[in-house]
């Protein structure tokens, strides 16, 4: 039965609500951003060459170097910001990777498609700056590791 006390605690109330937003937020947050990440590093993998070809004809050097590179920061990145682990370095490697991405695939902003690509871009890497500077939260290994 709910407790219908009204001489109960406010501030014990609040504490209690935001002890569990301070988890459940960073969690769903992490789990709203890596799935972008994850298909794409899966689709690289399954469309190598075109990734790749892709990769030269933007004129970036060492395509099948970026390539892997792209793959390995979208599907391990991905998977350690699910887990909750290394998350700030991890998100803070995503957020460069995404601004370089950025500006190397999407930096004709005169084509409304590409502008709307780049500032999406931009945004995501605004997110993962704020998991960065606030961390993984209670539902991570990152807090399990924390508490050992």
């Amino acid at each position: 039965m709910a407790n219908l006390d009204v001489t109960a605690n406010p501030e014990q109330t609040s504490t209690l609500i935001s002890r569990n937003l301070d988890g459940a937020l960073p969690l769903a947050g992490r789990l709203l951003i890596a799935p972008l990440f994850l298909l794409s590093g899966l689709t690289k993998l399954g469309a190598a060459d075109a990734t790749i070809a892709w990769i030269s004809a933007s004129g970036l050097p060492f395509a099948t170097l970026a390539y892997v590179g792209a793959v390995a920061v979208e599907i391990i990145g991905s998977i350690a910001l699910i887990a909750g682990y290394k998350t700030r370095y991890v998100a803070a490697i995503m957020a460069l990777f995404t601004i370089a991405a950025a500006l190397a695939f999407h930096n004709a902003l005169g084509d409304q498609n590409q502008f709307i690509h780049f500032f999406k871009n931009i945004s995501i890497a605004g997110g993962l700056l704020q998991i960065a500077a606030y961390g993984a939260g209670r539902f991570s290994i990152d807090a399990l590791t924390k508490r050992s």
